[in-house]
Protein backbone atom coordinates (compact mmCIF):
# COMPACT_ATOMS: atom_id res chain seq x y z
CA UNK A 1 0.00 0.00 0.00
CA UNK A 2 1.51 3.32 -0.81
CA UNK A 3 0.60 6.97 0.40
CA UNK A 4 0.70 9.81 -1.43
CA UNK A 5 0.28 13.32 -0.65
CA UNK A 6 -1.98 15.81 -3.49
CA UNK A 7 -2.20 19.00 -3.66
CA UNK A 8 -5.03 21.23 -6.04
CA UNK A 9 -5.33 24.85 -6.38
CA UNK A 10 -9.69 23.51 -6.02
CA UNK A 11 -11.04 21.53 -3.46
CA UNK A 12 -10.57 17.88 -3.70
CA UNK A 13 -13.80 16.22 -3.41
CA UNK A 14 -13.95 14.45 -0.30
CA UNK A 15 -16.18 11.89 -1.88
CA UNK A 16 -14.33 11.37 -5.11
CA UNK A 17 -14.54 7.80 -6.63
CA UNK A 18 -11.19 6.69 -7.57
CA UNK A 19 -8.63 3.60 -7.05
CA UNK A 20 -8.05 4.09 -3.31
CA UNK A 21 -8.71 3.04 -0.15
CA UNK A 22 -8.76 6.03 1.85
CA UNK A 23 -8.85 10.23 0.83
CA UNK A 24 -8.58 11.98 3.73
CA UNK A 25 -8.65 15.64 3.40
CA UNK A 26 -6.13 17.73 5.28
CA UNK A 27 -7.36 21.22 4.19
CA UNK A 28 -9.23 22.50 0.97
CA UNK A 29 -6.95 21.32 -1.88
CA UNK A 30 -4.52 19.02 0.03
CA UNK A 31 -5.09 15.17 0.70
CA UNK A 32 -3.21 12.27 1.90
CA UNK A 33 -4.28 9.03 -0.42
CA UNK A 34 -4.00 5.49 0.53
CA UNK A 35 -3.76 3.30 -2.50
CA UNK A 36 -2.47 0.39 -4.12
CA UNK A 37 -2.18 1.58 -7.49
CA UNK A 38 0.66 3.84 -9.26
CA UNK A 39 1.45 7.20 -9.51
CA UNK A 40 -0.06 7.42 -12.66
CA UNK A 41 -3.08 6.26 -12.13
CA UNK A 42 -3.83 8.22 -8.57
CA UNK A 43 -2.90 11.45 -10.15
CA UNK A 44 -5.25 10.52 -13.18
CA UNK A 45 -8.50 9.79 -11.07
CA UNK A 46 -7.80 12.72 -9.00
CA UNK A 47 -7.45 14.93 -11.84
CA UNK A 48 -10.48 13.51 -13.82
CA UNK A 49 -12.26 14.44 -10.58
CA UNK A 50 -11.31 18.28 -10.76
CA UNK A 51 -12.63 20.94 -12.41
CA UNK A 52 -10.45 21.36 -16.22
CA UNK A 53 -7.37 23.45 -16.07
CA UNK A 54 -7.57 23.26 -11.85
CA UNK A 55 -3.54 22.94 -10.85
CA UNK A 56 -2.90 19.13 -9.62
CA UNK A 57 0.48 18.44 -7.97
CA UNK A 58 0.82 14.01 -6.72
CA UNK A 59 3.71 12.53 -5.01
CA UNK A 60 4.41 9.59 -3.13
CA UNK A 61 5.36 9.85 0.24
CA UNK A 62 8.44 7.07 1.65
CA UNK A 63 8.34 8.21 5.21
CA UNK A 64 5.95 10.25 7.53
CA UNK A 65 6.76 14.08 7.09
CA UNK A 66 6.81 16.67 9.73
CA UNK A 67 3.45 18.51 10.14
CA UNK A 68 1.93 21.07 12.65
CA UNK A 69 -2.01 22.09 12.41
CA UNK A 70 -3.56 19.80 10.54
CA UNK A 71 -6.73 18.24 11.06
CA UNK A 72 -7.08 15.66 14.45
CA UNK A 73 -5.70 12.05 13.56
CA UNK A 74 -3.51 12.90 10.91
CA UNK A 75 -0.22 12.31 12.83
CA UNK A 76 -1.83 8.78 13.62
CA UNK A 77 -3.11 8.26 10.24
CA UNK A 78 0.28 8.48 8.70
CA UNK A 79 2.20 6.73 11.86
CA UNK A 80 -0.17 4.22 10.95
CA UNK A 81 0.89 3.58 7.42
CA UNK A 82 4.88 4.84 6.79
CA UNK A 83 7.67 4.66 8.81
CA UNK A 84 9.16 7.14 10.77
CA UNK A 85 12.49 9.34 9.16
CA UNK A 86 14.30 7.45 12.20
CA UNK A 87 13.52 4.25 10.53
Amino acid sequence: MAVFLAWSSAAVPEDAHGPWTELRRLAEGLVVVESTESLSRVYHELKWSLPEGTALLVAPLAERPKLKGLPPGTTTWLRDRLPGPDH
